[in-house]
């Protein structure tokens, strides 16, 4: 069995460049690549951190090969890379320090946040999510709006404070004695990651060295999940870049409702409470239309078919209600904002409609069905040709 790979991530997790030597290097088949070739690489010792504790693998570079993935097992760590290294040879590796940071950042500050959560209300992380866009934590019990602003407030205060974080290894011995959080049981080297005062937590993941590198904790969102709450949250450089990003959305929104940013609130509530009011008159103003039209159509007609583009969908059914007492046949209404494709109904108070709007779906690339007395669709064609389709048909 090879030796384990030294874990230089875990001696200092701020090691940006490293120099390791190359034990193996086996080509493999990788369809993700150009070249259809990529390499797993095991070195003596290595700064990049492999996929574990809910953190993902660090990228980078070993010499000019870029490091797409990278992966533990049994102690030894293997680097998926873009081309051959040499065996025995020393190369030099260059972690992406930005994203490492990044991730570094939020892993903490999820200690932090599950830290406080777990003691202010008991709950426990049952899941733990470190996507590109926010970082999300499953708790397995339910918080309110106003006890997640306390955690954030706490979490921020432990940020403020700058308190270094301690990375140990205890003796079987002394971890027995030790309050710590773990998800799953765990044996051999348990590595605790402790914030003090906040948190202690068994994980493998390299962390920042102090709290104020975090730079901030942002509880974005929250929803019930599972019988407990999943919340999204945001740090550092992607907290800044989430609030410019709402604040130029709030200021733009001001200067369009003329209401200064911190009044937007009740603008829109203003405004929406105005729409909600017109759109009611325009209902009203468009059904007396609707009457007006149908009191042109002779009572006792025994089937109508009528193309009117000013009739908008949502009013089809109410002008089809109001045809259908003047008839005694079928009414079929078309309606179209193009001209190719339109919008009907077909209704009946005493003949079955289906037949017609099947037939007429059919012969026209058409969608669309209801019931015995009223069929509603859309159809694709020549208004004069759907026109004679529909005075041709025989129920």
């Amino acid at each position: 069995m090879s030796e384990s790979t030294i874990q230089l991530y875990n001696q200092d997790s701020h090691l940006k460049t490293f120099k390791g030597v190359v034990l193996t290097c086996i080509e493999q088949t990788d369809e993700t690549l150009a070249s259809g070739r990529s390499y797993i690489v095991t070195l003596d010792a290595t700064a990049f951190f492999p996929e574990g504790g809910g953190q993902p693998s660090d990228k980078g570079t070993l010499e000019d090969a870029m490091v797409l993935d990278v992966k533990e097992d049994d102690g030894i760590i293997y680097h998926t890379v873009t081309a051959p290294l040499t065996v025995g040879s020393t190369v030099t590796g260059h972690i992406d320090w930005d994203r490492r940071f990044d991730l570094m950042q939020h892993h903490t500050a999820e200690h932090i946040i599950s830290g406080i959560i777990h003691n202010s209300y008991g709950w426990d992380n049952v899941g733990f999510h470190m996507g590109s866009d926010a970082i999300t934590v499953d708790f397995n019990g339910s918080l309110s709006e106003e006890e997640i602003r306390i955690v954030e407030r706490k979490a921020n205060q432990a940020v403020y404070e700058n308190i270094p974080i301690m990375a140990t290894v205890p003796d079987p011995e002394e971890l027995k004695t030790l309050n710590y959080r773990s998800k799953k049981e765990l044996t051999g080297d348990i590595r605790i990651v402790t914030i003090p005062g906040y948190d202690s937590c068994a994980c493998c993941a390299p962390h920042v060295a102090l709290t104020g590198e975090i730079g901030g904790i942002k509880i974005i969102s929250s929803q019930k999940y599972k019988g407990g709450v999943r919340i999204s949250m945001l740090c550092g450089t992607r907290a800044l870049l989430d609030y410019n990003k709402k604040e130029k959305s709030v200021t733009e929104i001001s200067v369009l409702l003329s209401a200064k940013p911190d009044e937007v609130k009740d603008a829109v509530k203003t405004l929406k409470a105005e729409n909600l009011s017109l759109k009611g008159q325009l209902v009203n103003l468009q059904n007396q239309i609707l009457t007006y039209k149908a009191a042109f159509i002779t009572e006792g007609s025994r089937d109508i078919c009528i193309f009117d583009n000013e009739i908008g969908p949502n009013s089809l059914r109410t002008y089809g209600n109001l045809l259908i007492e003047r008839i005694t046949g079928i009414c079929s209404i078309f309606t179209s904002t193009d001209g190719k494709e339109y919008k009907y109904l077909l209704a009946s108070k005493v003949l079955d409609v289906r037949p017609l709007g099947k037939s007429l779906n059919e012969t026209f690339n058409g969608k669309g069905g209801g019931s015995k007395e009223m069929v509603q669709g859309t159809v694709t064609g020549d208004a004069d040709i759907i026109k004679k389709f529909i005075t041709d048909f025989q129920i």
